[in-house]
């Protein structure tokens, strides 16, 4: 029963990315979703780099990059302040 389950989740995700890539518009939504992850990172990765000046860390992790990624540069100031607040 176990095998099935995981072999209709596999299908069913093959035929997604499918239909997903075949569309236009998905496209450029995952080509901007990309985009901002990648910028996200490096603004994370920035804010480290100059902590040996600032002595202020934020983690790169799964919730930072989205946060930024999704509010941009207000995210990053978001998360500075959250940090600074409850720690």
């Amino acid at each position: 029963m176990k095998m099935i389950m995981w072999g209709v989740l596999g299908v069913s995700a093959l035929l997604l990315i499918i239909v997903v890539l075949r569309s236009r518009a998905a496209g450029r939504w995952l080509t901007y979703l990309g985009v901002n992850i990648i910028v996200a990172a490096f603004l994370l990765y920035f804010v480290n780099l100059v902590s040996s000046y600032t002595q202020f860390t934020l983690p790169i992790n799964v919730t930072t990059i989205a946060t930024v990624g999704v509010l941009g540069v207000p995210g990053l100031m978001l998360l500075a302040a959250l940090k600074l607040v409850l720690i």
